[in-house]
């Protein structure tokens, strides 16, 4: 038994030995954040798909037709472009225009040296609209002029669910006043 004992304690000396120690063996890695927020900006608006990006499907595809022929023709005419946008939702954002704002630059609408580009955002389940111009529309088309527009042409097209009369002669209306 004596040299069992010691067979015994000689096993589990050795296998003791060849085991490695785990907390030696792992790296220690700088925590990371849940969330990167250098990307958040980018993930929170979806990709352009032209001049009409109608992600809310509000708009058939005779007049998506329609309206992305007016906005293409204009920016041909004038290299002004307007972009419009309907949504389901404007999160993380609380307000419209500074969601349409902020897609606008973050699409590059317009041209970067006339800063001319015009956004018009629809959320329809938010049921808010917003206009955002770059710096060099909003010399023409002021916030005063948008938000008369959206009050007055657009809204009162979306309250009898006439979603497309309305951003068309919203379009109409601030194309006449950019000239």
């Amino acid at each position: 038994m004596k040299i069992g004992s010691k067979i015994l304690i000689l096993f589990l000396t050795l296998n003791l030995l060849s085991c490695k120690g785990f907390a030696q063996e792992i790296e220690t890695k700088k925590p990371t954040p849940e969330f990167d927020f250098s990307e958040m900006e980018k993930s929170n608006f979806p990709e352009p798909i032209g001049i009409i990006n109608d992600y809310g499907q509000i708009f058939t595809e005779s007049q998506r037709t329609e309206l992305t022929k007016i906005l293409y023709n204009y920016d041909i005419e004038t290299t002004r472009q307007i972009v419009v946008v309907t949504i389901d939702s404007i999160k993380p954002y609380n307000n419209i225009q500074k969601y349409a704002t902020d897609l606008g630059n973050n699409w590059g609408v317009g041209t970067a040296e006339k800063d001319n580009g015009l956004t018009i955002v629809v959320c329809n389940h938010c049921r808010q609209i917003g206009i955002a111009t770059g710096s060099g529309t909003e010399k023409i088309l002021t916030d005063e002029i948008c938000k008369y527009v959206i009050d007055q042409t657009i809204i009162p097209e979306f309250k009898n669910g006439n979603f497309y009369d309305g951003i068309k002669k919203g379009v109409a209306e601030l194309i006449e006043k950019w000239k």
